[in-house]
């Protein structure tokens, strides 16, 4: 039998929710991370189709912090990522693509950037493929789950785009729900194409890995996926939306098209053969970038028992901002349940 009662239950296994929850569980707090997907990562997102793979949701990691830049030195000494590139390319307002005049040093996993999430969750309690439906507060606090389990915990982190975890607290506190209701998303719609091994050599004459395209009506990105793996046997191209195109297109009931539209329009400013790929998939992220994130790293209720919410909508609408965010969450919750001093640098002891 699964067992039900915690210290912690933390709600979405997304950077936010494992770097609160990894650093909880090292400081020894009984933990467990709830998410309602099969897979871990949120947003780090890695599609598996046609015998290759390609991140549909953050494409690369770039590093502002010394304490981000330390986790990821950490993921590198490891083997779980490595630097990508240096230059991030961009199509200019005269459908020109120039290399970017900022180059810095960008991580992915070869892997797949699911491999981030799945490291950072050793050692933990997981409880995948559960949807948490309602919270309520009865001598701590109590987890119900589309599934029917129920989990019970001292404290509750919710590390899931905030219109989203103000479903879950709606019966909690108001003036709370409100607060996570205001924070507004954009959309992103992706297209994940893999095209035949006779592209490859074709893709390695490209001279670029990845291009944005600020100026574009419809497209935000154009990555070369396939160039983040080690032995490439054949392309797999990412094509993402600007926000505006996905808010045109995000409740199209046939995605089929909307993908083609996207791949269409990245082989016009590219390579016509993008219109032709073995296989294509769609996916719709409702929730993909914070527009305007609260300055605090994490909303705390007012109520009894310890109740916070956090992400990437916190303190900016980054992956890095997410793992900020959850470190400092951890701090607050372990100073609200007791000090046992939390690791300053956690991920170094996994």
């Amino acid at each position: 039998m699964l067992d039900s009662q915690f210290d912690i239950a933390i709600v979405g296994a997304g950077m936010a929710g494992l770097s609160c929850a990894q650093s909880l569980h090292q400081a020894g707090y009984k933990v467990v991370v709830i998410d309602k997907s099969r897979g871990l990562g949120g947003r780090m997102a890695t599609r598996r189709l046609h015998g290759t793979h390609a991140d549909h949701g953050v494409c690369y990691l770039k590093p502002k912090s010394a304490q981000f830049q330390a986790l990821l030195n950490w993921l590198v000494d490891r083997k779980v990522i490595r630097v990508w590139t240096d230059t991030i390319h961009e199509l200019n307002s005269h459908g020109q693509i120039q290399p970017s005049e900022r180059q810095a040093p960008c991580y992915a996993a070869a892997n797949g950037i699911t491999a981030i999430a799945k490291f950072l969750s050793l050692g933990l309690t997981l409880r995948l493929n559960h949807r948490v439906e309602r919270i309520e507060a009865r001598d701590g606090w109590r987890l119900h789950c589309e599934s029917g389990e129920m989990v019970s915990a001292s404290a509750i982190v919710i590390a899931i785009p905030a219109p989203q975890a103000a479903m879950i607290c709606e019966s909690v506190d108001q003036a709370f729900v409100e607060q996570l209701k205001a924070v507004e998303y954009s959309p992103c719609i992706s297209t994940i194409a893999v095209y035949p091994s006779e592209r490859q050599a074709e893709v390695e004459q490209l001279g670029y890995k990845a291009i944005v395209c600020p100026s574009d009506p419809d497209l935000g990105w154009i990555g070369i996926d396939s160039t983040k793996q080690l032995n490439p046997v054949q392309p797999a191209i990412v094509v993402q939306s600007n926000a505006r195109f996905a808010v045109q297109h995000l409740e199209d009931s046939d995605l089929e098209q909307v993908g083609k539209r996207l791949l269409n329009r990245a082989a016009e400013v590219t390579e016509q053969w993008l219109t032709h790929p073995e296989v294509a998939q769609v996916h719709r992220w409702r929730y993909a970038f914070p527009a305007e994130p609260v300055t605090n790293k994490y909303l705390a209720a007012n109520i009894s028992y310890p109740l916070v919410c956090t992400g990437d909508w916190c303190g900016g609408n980054r992956v890095e901002n997410a793992f900020e965010a959850g470190l400092a969450t951890a701090n607050y919750v372990n100073q609200q349940l007791s000090d046992r001093g939390l690791p300053e640098r956690f991920w170094l002891q996994l």
